[in-house]
């Protein structure tokens, strides 16, 4: 007899908000941010509908995040300008995982702006 199994992605919006929602880690912890989205995208993904382009979405943010706040380092020494980039990344990694957890509550895939595209 043949199996007609097939798996069926639940859709769990919950799920979604709390992985937007926990890049705020960072604030807390300092590295979280980066690391519960990546684990809840990885063993989730196959199982959440959306849950795969929402945990792209947020991995390559915070890895832009992670980048831009590399470079302006140095820009801080060199221009004074680094620390405007260093305020207008805190800003961003703050005030947009909550725009997209509205989003993602509303069933609507995420936006984040300046975000390179590392995960495809």
């Amino acid at each position: 007899m043949e199996s007609n199994y097939h798996t069926l992605k639940r859709t769990d919006n919950q799920l979604l908000v709390i992985t937007h929602l926990s890049q705020l880690l960072t604030y807390v912890t300092g590295f979280g941010g980066l690391l519960a989205p990546l684990i809840i995208w990885a063993t989730q993904k196959e199982q959440v509908d959306g849950m795969d382009a929402h945990g792209k979405s947020i991995l390559n943010f915070q890895l832009s995040m992670l980048i831009y706040s590399i470079i302006s380092i140095p820009l801080i020494f060199v221009f004074g300008l680094g620390i405007l980039t260093l305020i207008l990344v805190a800003i961003l990694a703050f005030v947009m995982p909550i725009i997209n957890a509205v989003k993602a509550s509303n069933g609507e895939l995420p936006n984040y702006p300046m975000s390179i595209n590392f995960v495809s």
